[in-house]
């Protein structure tokens, strides 16, 4: 607190000098000495897949073969914190009607691409599956198949697989509703 005579609509050099040396004491209270060290621990999350359900689009026969794309955004969340890498497998029923079924290497994945979700700063992953890459399929499902990969120390964040699937329909096809049941799977490790 100031002196009295200090709180005079007119300050003097010595008030002044007081005020001054008043606010510099004040501060010096405030100071901190010496340093700290701080640490938080990070706990890691875990690894998931998740994909919407797959569309495809009708075709109509015209006595040629045609082929369908189907579209099957897949997204993958790796919060494990270890870089161990992942790798995403597929397998299939064959696409049938229940009296009529395509060819069992009917679907083909013509290629993948990658991307880092919306607000994810993910790594992206480093994949070394090579395409074309025939989904296996039967009528129970065979056994899966690397889809993609993450080598170790990519992959880490939540990053958006997109998957070019083609399914070849032969111009001497039954006509009928056809359908196959998909199955997408994520594994530790690439």
């Amino acid at each position: 607190m100031l002196p009295l005579k200090c709180r005079a609509i007119s300050l003097s050099l010595g008030c002044l000098l007081l005020i001054i040396m008043t606010i510099t004491t004040s501060a010096s209270a405030f100071a901190f000495s010496g340093g700290g060290t701080v640490s938080s621990t990070i706990t890691g999350g875990s690894l998931t897949e998740t994909n919407a359900a797959p569309t495809i689009n009708n075709v109509t026969l015209n006595g040629l073969d045609q082929t369908l794309t189907v579209a099957m955004p897949i997204d993958i969340s790796d919060s494990t914190g270890s870089g161990a890498g992942w790798n995403v497998t597929v397998t299939s029923t064959a696409f049938t009607t229940g009296s009529w079924s395509l060819a069992n290497t009917a679907s083909t994945v013509t290629a993948i691409s990658a991307s880092c979700h919306t607000n994810s700063t993910c790594t992206l992953p480093t994949n070394a599956i090579k395409y074309p890459l025939t989904i296996p399929a039967d009528a129970t499902a065979p056994g899966a198949v690397k889809l993609f990969n993450a080598a170790r120390d990519t992959g880490m964040g939540q990053v958006d697989l997109t998957p070019t699937i083609v399914v070849a329909i032969p111009a001497n096809v039954y006509a009928g509703i056809y359908s196959s049941t998909i199955t997408i799977a994520i594994v530790a490790a690439p």
